[in-house]
């Protein structure tokens, strides 16, 4: 079955709908504190083991996407656990599977004792840009939920409301 350019452009459009949300979620990522990565692969790992992409992906669901820790701070921090004698890992199907230590167990049991970075992550201040930010992220998230199911006529309707508030957002900066 071929595509007609209708289908590119949809591909299109959800494409840069998917940027438009990752360039307001890179604010949002550097406002994580250290150790965040540490608790949460801590936590996640007390659940069951993992692979490092399944760590990543979890954390992503878990914070709403506002949080995707990239594989950089991942795979060391878990070469870092592995070090402390916190995890050990496996060879399975092709995938380096990660499992707490007993050790691990303990120190991951300390850390549940204390809310999850997702859950926190997020609720401390930001400042302006990040609120702004996570707002932004919001909205190219729900415009492409209409787009992947809504119909047509809510399609229009979703455009009808960005392009109002992108008009409403221009004036709040050149008529200041």
């Amino acid at each position: 079955m071929k595509s007609s350019p209708a289908d590119w452009s949809i591909a299109s459009a959800l494409q840069t709908l998917e940027d438009f949300g990752g360039q307001f979620k890179r604010n949002v990522d550097m406002r994580m504190r250290k150790g965040d990565v540490r608790s949460a692969v801590l936590r996640l790992l007390n659940e069951s083991p993992m692979h490092g992409y399944q760590i990543i992906h979890e954390i992503e669901a878990r914070s709403g996407g506002a949080w995707k820790p990239s594989p950089g701070s991942v795979y060391p921090t878990l070469q870092l656990l592995v070090d402390e004698g916190l995890l050990e890992s496996k060879e399975t199907k092709g995938r380096r599977t990660y499992s707490l230590t007993s050790t691990g167990m303990e120190v991951a049991a300390a850390e549940a004792e204390s809310p999850a970075p997702w859950e926190t992550g997020f609720d401390r201040s930001t400042g302006p840009r990040g609120t702004l930010a996570l707002s932004g992220m919001k909205l190219a998230k729900a415009a492409a939920e209409v787009a992947r199911v809504g119909t047509p006529e809510q399609m229009e309707k979703a455009t009808k409301l960005i392009d109002e508030a992108a008009k409403k957002l221009s004036a709040i900066v050149t008529h200041n």
